[in-house]
């Protein structure tokens, strides 16, 4: 296995208009670990899942869809006394769509250190996979949707990171920011402490001040290369910063890198961020440089971007030079 990830996947619901309308919802699963996790196995890469989902028929669509995709569940616990999560999709004007959670409570929120830190030991002993590259690189990626769920899911978090730290596993740290869950302030106290364990940081341009070091000068804040330089500082390996339709940039102690994003149709922007992460640590594990990280990032972030769903428009390495094709061509 090349990459572990773990968090709250849930049973989603997407409706074909407002919800006090009635009408039809198409179901599926959703959540930003597994929709990265299942981004790198659609570009090749050996990748497992480790969560908790209940011992329901919910749980049960979760599991298989991701061991469909090819993605590794072992590490998928039942919890008999918590139900899976639920969120619900509302289309409500083109380009915008609101998003509805039922997770309080959810069997995601109640995840064990203990049983995250059982699936990381077994990956660990695993060894590391050859990705699409021959890279035997591995990975621990995080998001900060986890540490938000509960004072569990967070210990989880750093159990896992810790046990990254001693066995030379890289981790990636998507910032990922979720107002419903929990507010700025307490954001900031965790992704303080997480931002400089991270050899990849990742974030959008406005939730990199979470991630700031405390006493950073206010008037420097908006200076998005002063935060960089700030996060690289204080440990950050490397921190790249989505921009949605400007692009992204990576900044390292070499310097930094902006890439402008790729022009599409857009359909739906869920699950986009996601995308770019898989992108960017595929292309990591294929030991390709900053340029062609970045590249593929915003290649496969504009693959979800014109299709519809949480993860269903990742593409395969074979379909990654589809989008330099010319409108209208008839692939063959």
């Amino acid at each position: 296995m090349s990459v572990f990830t773990f968090g709250e996947t849930m049973v989603s619901l997407r409706g074909d208009g407002q919800l006090k309308l009635g009408g039809t919802m198409a179901v599926s699963v959703a959540g930003a670990e597994s929709n990265v996790a299942i981004g790198l196995a659609r570009l090749g890469h050996p990748v497992c899942w480790a969560g908790a989902v209940g011992a329901d028929e919910a749980g049960e669509l979760v599991v298989r869809t991701l061991r469909a995709e090819g993605v590794g569940v072992e590490g998928a616990t039942r919890d008999d006394a918590a139900p899976t999560g639920l969120v619900l999709f509302e289309p409500r004007l083109p380009g915008v769509t609101r998003v509805h959670y039922y997770r309080a409570g959810s069997a995601g929120s109640r995840v064990a250190a203990d049983d995250v830190e059982r699936a990381f030991t077994a990956f660990l002993r695993a060894g590391a996979g050859e990705g699409a590259g021959g890279d035997p690189v591995r990975v621990l990626h995080l998001t900060g949707i986890t540490a938000a769920l509960s004072s569990a899911a967070r210990s989880a978090a750093v159990r896992a990171m810790e046990l990254a730290s001693e066995h030379d596993v890289l981790i990636s740290l998507d910032v990922n920011y979720r107002s419903r869950l929990w507010s700025t302030d307490e954001a900031s106290a965790v992704m303080r402490d997480w931002a400089p364990r991270a050899d990849v940081l990742i974030a959008s341009d406005d939730e990199l001040p979470l991630c700031l070091p405390e006493g950073f000068a206010e008037g420097a804040a908006e200076d998005p290369a002063l935060r960089a330089e700030a996060l690289l500082e204080a440990g950050a390996g490397e921190v790249v910063v989505k921009l949605g339709a400007a692009g992204a940039t990576a900044y390292t102690l070499q310097g930094e890198l902006h890439v402008p994003a790729r022009t599409v149709p857009a359909v739906d922007p869920v699950g986009a961020g996601d995308a770019f992460v898989a992108g960017y640590l595929s292309a990591l594990l294929d030991g390709s440089d900053t340029a062609a990280r970045l590249d593929r990032a915003v290649t496969t972030g504009a693959f979800a971007v014109a299709a519809s769903g949480d993860w269903e428009g990742a593409p395969t390495r074979a379909e990654l030079g589809l989008l330099a094709a010319e409108p209208g061509t008839v692939v063959r």
